[in-house]
């Protein structure tokens, strides 16, 4: 919005000729990170006050660790204070004709309107199971299915040429675009992309459940995948980032860094509030939206693959679900009584029954998070 609005007045006098840093996608990204954190801490106090005499407070579940339970009736729901903040400032920064920036936008506002069903459910009936898994996955993947599916399958003047002439094309980790890809038919990279951008939101999803554990690395994934997105897609003097690093050529992400940028402030801002011991919590409406939107960076940006290391913290945390439900039904038909791998699932309950301090937990994760966005990062010179 406000680089539509403001961009063209640059020619109208010449001391409005400063606006022409409008046009620069850093500048841009930066302003759409301060503006989403400033937006978060003018509106948190309220916001919270607000879910708070409204009685929107955490159900905890029974059989989680006792220090849980001092948590039961923090305000929730907070995921709709960043969903906010983080669209507004897109919004207001991003190039309008963008329709990278407005696909994101779609999945994450739609995740969160699922996120929000969740929520909504599990307060008003007090049941911390909420809306049952199956109908989420259906959500999640009908809208994962049309913008997926447009993004694969869709022609026209609002897909950039680059983008269709490369889209079947996958990118793999630590090597040279050009020579070492996959190409996949349209119909199987439909498929994957499907599970890229369902699987991640599940998996931020599952990791939320500390004060502070799940924001920390979608910060930190958002900062890598805006770095990503501009050397992709920014040409700075005809010098071309892209070829130069033997990334995908495509110009149209360059965008993406102001979402990303917006994640990071919104992030950020709601942060400052959901630090431990936490004001607020995110809920549902903010993990699998946040999920969502680092799903479609993943996808957009070509590093579906590296996603994997990038948020191994979310990967570890679902996994550890998956390995700890099949292993209690697998013993459970072959002798009668369940057992478990973990003492609690997700993994990070399971270092708390072993001892840990909540803090503790959240910040060796932090540091894990950070150590693999590094290694992430490597790759753009590794190839």
């Amino acid at each position: 919005m406000i680089y539509q609005l403001l961009y063209p007045l640059r020619t109208w006098a010449s001391w409005l000729g400063w606006l022409n840093v409008l046009r620069y996608v850093p500048f841009r990204a930066i302003m759409a990170t301060i503006t989403a954190m400033l937006m978060s801490f003018a509106l948190g106090p309220w916001f919270i006050r607000q879910l708070a005499a409204k009685q929107i407070g955490q159900v905890v579940r029974g059989d989680g660790p006792e220090t849980h339970l001092a948590k039961r009736g923090t305000p929730t729901m907070g995921g709709s204070l960043i969903l906010f903040t983080l669209t507004l400032s897109t919004v207001f920064w991003a190039d309008p004709h963008n329709s990278f920036v407005w696909l994101s936008l779609i999945v994450t506002v739609s995740y969160g309107v699922v996120g929000f069903l969740d929520d909504y459910l599990k307060i008003r009936f007090k049941n911390p199971a909420g809306l049952a898994g199956r109908y989420k996955l259906v959500g999640q993947s009908l809208v994962a299915a049309l913008v997926v599916g447009y993004l694969f399958f869709g022609e026209g003047a609002w897909l950039p040429r680059d983008w269709i002439e490369y889209r079947h094309h996958l990118a793999l980790p630590f090597a040279g675009f050009q020579k070492h890809h996959l190409v996949l038919p349209a119909a199987a990279y439909f498929v994957f992309g499907m599970l890229v951008v369902v699987g991640t939101s599940n998996a931020v999803n599952l990791t939320d459940g500390l004060d502070g554990l799940a924001i920390g690395p979608v910060i930190i994934n958002a900062a890598t995948y805006l770095i990503f997105a501009y050397v992709t897609g920014v040409t700075i003097a005809r010098f071309e980032l892209a070829a130069y690093l033997d990334l995908p050529p495509l110009r149209s992400t360059g965008e993406l860094a102001v979402f990303a940028g917006a994640i990071i402030g919104s992030g950020i801002g709601f942060l400052w509030y959901n630090t431990y011991p936490a004001q607020v919590f995110m809920g549902d409406v903010g993990a699998l939206a946040l999920g969502g939107s680092l799903g479609m960076l993943a996808l957009i940006t070509k590093n579906e693959f590296l996603s994997v290391l990038l948020g191994g913290i979310f990967v570890v945390e679902a996994v550890s679900v998956i390995v700890q439900t099949s292993y209690f039904k697998l013993t459970k038909w072959r002798t009668g009584t369940g057992k478990r791998i973990f003492l609690m699932a997700p993994i990070h309950h399971h270092f708390e029954k072993k001892g840990w301090a909540e803090p503790k937990v959240i910040v060796r994760f932090w540091i894990i998070a950070i150590l693999l966005a590094l290694i992430s990062l490597s790759n753009l010179k590794l190839r």
